[in-house]
């Protein structure tokens, strides 16, 4: 109450699935309801309204339109004009949207007004009377984009200037070029080679002037650059000379294309890009006329408003962004939610018992690895134990402060989430980007049968977890907290087909999310089918290779599909050997981790998809790294890079993809340690990278990127930008250690004393034995190495028995004098190096 007292409501059961909720006010002035469901706030609680007193005589307005709403639904709320009618009544909406209002007067001493908002968000509604406000005015009230999908295409149209001198194609690729526009701004371009076989630079002209490209290889100009570029006036993309026609961006219908078309002949050079969003994600395609038009089509299927935002140029064209009322059936699609409130894990010590806790149903222990990396890129081995049936924790100390990586595998393939990221001290960051989510039930699942699948909220402090599904038929969401910033969620549903999950951290998606789902009907005679003869180990690519799969007396069809990395799908080689067994082959084209899907009556058979590696080398994006002023904090209008570090992690598909207010201009070339990828934003506001080596996020990504200046393009939704880049395995150089960091030694070779037989003299073909003592030493590392006359000896062995003390046995089978060196760290130990006689 607005005296601060709490007051309870009667709440009465209707029996009919709904609850009243009865209230008699005894206060004037805002009241705060909360309304809870087993604890937890329900949408939108709690909830403010203001109470009025009858005798006031004052104009009053009330409704859930002045608290609540989602996009892209009419908010509605009543106006109580007492008698005082509708004449001189002001409504203004102001918001992340442009809200149009419709009102009507209902002749009773009361106006209903409706607003549409098209973004989520606070939006501030003023009513006046006689231009004073209103009692409670100016009301606030909060817009979710709950249950919004989006979709969206970019087509690119540049120009393109042609570069003097001769370019080789090996050239091209460790080139790269800038363009400085007149005013400062500067932004990455792109090298191609031209019909003509010269290189050209194309680029998105923003302004009318000089321009200036820079060319530069491994950071020095090539000759001739930089040179000028003139752009007159009719190149600038200008979005107000551009034509849309077509009824489909006022009226669509469901389930079938709607069509429109964009001029953009006349208004000069820049990228389109289109974004729909509403009630279901619209399938887009876009058509390229002969004439220099397009058509647009796009294809929902939910009815409702959805909101087009089309920008050329990055400013929207005239109109943009459109409302679309879209009428038809629906897919009658059932959603069920769940939020939890998620509690910060209590800070890390160094040195204290740290665990990540994983659900894995259904395999061996046997096969599962893990290492941990501290941020100093000292890797350990860390133990995995069983706690109870199918749920493993990790556990290892850390010795030092900052992020570790730790990397869990099953059968030498990371598991869904891993690498995981593990803050030693307080988190640096904290949201929803940081969550991860992984397991069985975000793959596949089988209907009737619950799908498990665990997330991973430690990284990402407190806040509320909100999980969703979305599909033919109802979920039913189990939810378990394991207390250590992680949980363990499963959902069963009674019917198959296709479902969406999605996960929500403080109400934005976590990365990935929503996941699609294919539930399987229920499995039949399909659970009779195995497996036998499955690769163990690695299969080369292009190369055939094949598994059976014994029927055992089940009745049906079988069909197999190979899914590759870059999700390109190959049907596999299917044939009946005998009577109860088939013989499968597929033929993988690309390195990487392959899905192998093998269904029995077009129901998944038990382990389908198999996963399999092809190719040898093992890419691992454990070992990518990112850094940079590129990933910290960033202006608009100022082109910025960072290095990925593929060191030692083979050769693999590097996905940089930026997410966030606008496009940016963005590219990637090739340095010594990696990839260098640089990029300029236009628009303020936080942005996210994610960098995902072969399919998998590297550590710590997706990166959340905060950018703070000037807008240089217009705002309107979210825009998502990649480059894709097939990489070259790399390996760190000694000069610039870049991965690894040697720790700085305190040490004093001259405190050593060593002993032994070893020492002097060696019998050919026994072990030979000498020890070291560098107790009073400090501490380094040894290095003992033997040269005889007819180079190295067999084998040297070095044990360390504890504080410091070694045992050093060795074993030669020539005779002669041998030179033994023995080091601690850089320097000789006294006596170093031995002659020694054999």
């Amino acid at each position: 109450m607005p005296s601060g007292e709490v007051d309870k409501p009667v709440i009465d059961d209707n029996h009919d699935g709904t609850v009243s909720i009865r209230y008699e006010p005894k206060e004037e002035g805002i009241h705060e309801l909360a309304v809870k469901y087993n604890g937890e706030h329900v949408q939108g609680s709690p909830f403010k309204f203001h109470v009025d007193s009858i005798s006031s005589g004052y104009v009053t307005a009330y409704g859930p339109g002045l608290v609540h709403g989602v996009t892209g639904e009419p908010a509605q709320f009543v106006i109580s004009t007492k008698g005082a009618g509708a004449g001189g009544l002001q409504m203004a909406v102001e918001g992340p949207s442009k809200a149009d209002i419709t009102y009507h007067d209902n002749k009773d001493g009361t106006v209903s007004v409706s607003y549409l908002p098209t973004a989520p968000g606070e939006y501030k509604i003023s009513v006046r009377f006689g231009d004073k406000h209103i009692k409670g005015s100016p009301y606030f009230a909060k817009i979710t984009g709950e249950g919004r999908k989006r979709n969206q295409i970019s087509v690119g149209s540049c120009s393109e200037v042609t570069l003097p001198g001769v370019i080789s194609d090996n050239d091209l690729r460790s080139l790269n070029a800038s363009i400085q526009a007149p005013s400062g701004l500067e932004e990455p371009c792109f090298l191609k080679r031209m019909p003509t076989g010269n290189i050209g630079i194309s680029f998105t002209p923003r302004e009318i002037g000089e321009h200036t490209v820079s060319v530069k290889r491994l950071g020095k100009h090539i000759a001739n650059s930089p040179f000028k570029v003139n752009v007159c006036e009719r190149e600038v993309g200008d979005a107000k000379k551009v034509l849309v026609t077509g009824s489909a961006l006022k009226e669509g219908k469901t389930h079938q294309d709607n069509v429109f078309a964009i001029d953009t002949r006349n208004a000069g050079y820049g990228g389109l890009s289109l974004s729909i969003e509403g009630p279901s994600k619209a399938e887009i395609q876009c058509t390229d006329k002969d004439d220099g038009t397009l058509n647009i089509a796009y294809k929902p299927t939910e009815p409702g408003y959805y909101i087009v935002n089309l920008k050329f140029a990055d400013h929207h064209v005239t109109g943009s962004p459109f409302t679309v009322k879209v009428s038809g059936e629906g897919t009658n699609r059932q959603r069920e939610k769940i939020q939890r409130q998620r509690e910060a894990v209590p800070i890390t010590e160094v040195g204290s018992q740290c665990k990540l806790t994983f659900k894995m149903p259904g395999i061996t222990s046997f096969d599962l690895s893990a290492t941990v990396t501290s941020p100093g890129g000292v890797s350990e081995d860390a133990e995995i134990q069983e706690i109870e049936d199918g749920l493993y924790a990790v556990h290892f100390i850390p010795k030092e402060l900052g992020v570790h990586t730790v990397s869990v595998k099953y059968k030498q393939i990371h598991i869904p989430g891993s690498p995981f990221q593990f803050t030693v001290g307080p988190l640096k960051d904290t949201g929803a980007h940081l969550v991860k989510a992984g397991g069985p039930g975000l793959e596949h699942g089988e209907q009737g049968v619950p799908s498990e699948f665990n997330v991973w909220t430690r990284e990402a402090g407190g806040g509320t977890l909100a999980i969703s599904v979305e599909g033919p038929s109802k979920a039913e969401i189990e939810f378990k907290d394991r207390k250590d910033g992680s949980c363990d969620v499963s959902y069963v549903v009674s019917e198959p087909g296709d479902y969406r999950i999605g996960l929500k951290f403080n109400d934005r998606h976590i990365p990935d999310s929503p996941f699609k789902v294919y539930i399987s009907p229920a499995m039949g005679e399909a659970h009779k089918l195995e497996v036998a003869q499955f690769p163990t180990g690695c299969v080369q690519a292009d190369k055939p290779a094949q598994f059976m799969v014994r029927k055992n007396g089940a009745k049906g069809e079988l069909d197999a599909k190979v899914v590759a990395p870059s999700n390109n799908e190959d049907d596999c080689f299917i044939q009946l050997i005998d009577q109860d067994q088939y013989s499968v082959r597929f033929y993988p084209r690309e390195n990487g981790i392959h899905a192998i899907h093998v269904k029995f009556n077009g129901v998944h058979i038990p382990g389908s998809p198999y996963r399999i590696k092809v190719g040898k080398d093992d890419v691992d994006p454990a070992a990518v790294h990112a850094s940079g002023k590129g990933l910290g904090d960033v202006k608009t209008g100022e082109k910025t890079d960072l290095i990925i570090d593929t060191c030692n992690a083979g050769a693999g598909t590097l996905a940089v993809t930026v997410d966030g207010p606008a496009k940016v201009a963005m590219d990637c070339t090739e340095v010594e340690e990696g990839y260098k990828v640089r990029y300029t934003p236009l628009l303020p506001g936080h942005y996210y990278m994610t960098i995902k080596y072969n399919q998998m996020h590297i550590v710590g990504s997706p990166f959340k990127i905060n950018c703070t200046g000037e807008s240089l393009a217009e705002a309107g939704g979210q825009e998502t930008s990649s480059v894709i880049v097939e990489t070259v395995a790399k390996v760190s150089k000694g000069g610039n250690r870049t991965g690894v960091i040697l720790p700085i030694f305190k040490s004093d070779a001259s405190k050593i004393q060593s002993k032994g037989m070893g020492l002097k003299k060696a019998y050919m073909g026994k072990q030979n034995q000498f020890t070291i003592n560098a107790g009073d030493a400090g501490n380094n590392i040894l290095f003992v190495g033997i040269y005889g006359p007819k180079g190295p000896c067999d084998e040297v062995f070095i044990k360390h028995t504890g504080r410091n003390q070694y045992t050093v046995n060795y074993l030669v089978r020539e005779r002669g004098d041998y030179i033994l060196l023995v080091k601690w760290g850089d320097d000789h130990i006294p006596g170093s190096p031995f002659k020694v006689e054999v």
